[in-house]
């Protein structure tokens, strides 16, 4: 029973990521304009089976490879946690984190070191 339990949950937790994943996927392209094919085609999908692609991962129905998630990130300049992040809040901290300078997230880091 345990070993159900235990199966349930990460099924469950896979669902979540893919759900999220989905809709940030669809939320980036619609806001930079972008039709399912031509993004898949920014990212490197065969131009002939790009728009399926995309329309299958924001709709759940396929889980993109880590390197397509790289891919898809590169071309909506997003960073790859930005479409595992569950919290949204925390999500979009994620994409602002991504346009800081170095030498800012050093000063931030330390500001936040000395806090605790």
């Amino acid at each position: 029973m345990i070993v159900i339990t235990t199966i349930i949950v990460v099924m469950n937790d896979s669902n979540t990521q893919n759900v999220i994943f989905s809709r940030r996927l669809k939320e980036l392209r619609v806001n930079k304009g972008l039709s399912q094919k031509q993004l898949g085609i920014l990212a490197g999908i065969d131009e002939f089976v790009a728009s399926t692609r995309i329309n299958r991962y924001e709709k759940g129905v396929h889980q993109a490879s880590i390197r397509i998630v790289q891919q898809l990130a590169a071309v909506l300049d997003v960073p790859v946690a930005y479409f595992y992040t569950e919290d949204d809040a925390l999500a979009k901290l994620v994409v602002e984190w991504n346009k800081v300078s170095l030498e800012k997230k050093e000063l931030i880091r330390g500001l936040i070191l000395r806090a605790d």
